[in-house]
């Protein structure tokens, strides 16, 4: 079989292991709270990117000089903690909404992180393409069409913390391409993720009185948010992008959104409005619009994710 089907396959799969993964947050809100679930899917994260590191290590021969690597260090220091702050405040944000939204919303409304990541970039010179105004408009039309409740005349307060946290995950993909070039991309990832496990840690301790026992109990959607959407997904992406265009590759991976629904309808039950399915059609819509004219991505998927995502 040709590389590209491979690796078409392999982006597949992570769009699906990403989309369920929002399954995966809410189911993990049964048994402990949202800071609590992020500082243990963290660390797991961390470590399931360890072997990674350590293969691609044996493979490739070392042949930086001592004075190279201390300056990578320094700038991989600076990386791990600036990516990893940006990500805890969007994974913090989202998992706390997760707690009242549904996973299949929470799916939608966290992919629009692809068109803010341009909107952002705006502010350092960059020009918005006009598939990307375009798109933007949709998205607008989306949201209102999924989250406006008639009966209430307003946006549920956690939808638009979603959208808050969509944000945070667009800062992220920029602060992670400043880093990229200077340092490896899986060990930023590998790092900001125990950055994110250590600021979850006092919060969890303040806020969450969550006994040991129910992390136990949580473990399925703990460790799927942890090992399966961090390391196991990442690795199928490195794999995916290497054979594969970026716009195709974007377009493939934002399945994730209609994963998420499709999660969240068949394994918790979820249902959704046509007013909402008709909003979920139009942001999916702006998101392909946003990519289809090869607009550039400012950094690799799994650094914007992370993952989220990460979500």
């Amino acid at each position: 079989m040709d590389k590209k089907i491979y690796s078409n396959l392999a982006l597949f799969f992570t769009a699906l292991i990403w989309g369920l993964s929002f399954v995966a947050q809410k189911a993990g809100m049964d048994y402990v709270g949202p800071f609590g679930f992020n500082f243990v899917r963290s660390i797991l994260g961390g470590f399931s990117l360890i072997p990674v590191i350590f293969i691609a290590k044996i493979i490739q021969k070392d042949t930086r000089t001592k004075e190279i690597k201390h300056e990578q260090h320094i700038n991989l220091a600076k990386a791990g903690i600036s990516c990893g702050a940006v990500l805890f405040t969007a994974m913090s944000i989202q998992q706390y909404c997760m707690l009242y939204a549904g996973a299949g919303k929470a799916g939608f409304i966290s992919s629009l992180y692809i068109i803010f990541v341009p909107i952002i970039s705006m502010i350092f010179g960059h020009k918005l393409s006009k598939a990307v105004k375009i798109s933007v408009g949709i998205a607008l039309i989306g949201l209102y069409l999924l989250c406006y409740k008639p009966h209430s005349g307003a946006f549920s307060l956690y939808d638009m913390l979603l959208l808050i946290g969509a944000f945070f995950y667009g800062v992220h993909i920029l602060v992670v391409n400043h880093f990229s070039g200077k340092v490896n991309a899986t060990k930023i990832s590998c790092l900001q993720f125990f950055v994110v496990a250590i600021l979850s840690l006092p919060l969890m301790l303040i806020f969450e009185n969550t006994p040991p026992e129910a992390f136990i109990a949580g473990y399925v959607p703990i460790l799927y948010a942890g090992i399966l959407t961090c390391g196991v997904a990442y690795t199928l992406q490195i794999f995916g992008q290497k054979y594969t265009p970026p716009t195709v590759a974007s377009l493939i991976m934002c399945l994730e959104s209609v994963f998420a629904v499709l999660g969240g309808c068949t394994i918790l039950h979820e249902t959704m409005t046509l007013k909402e399915i008709i909003g979920c059609l139009f942001m999916i819509s702006a998101v392909i619009l946003s990519q289809s004219q090869g607009t550039p991505r400012l950094s690799p998927p799994e650094e914007e994710r992370t993952a989220d995502s990460d979500r």
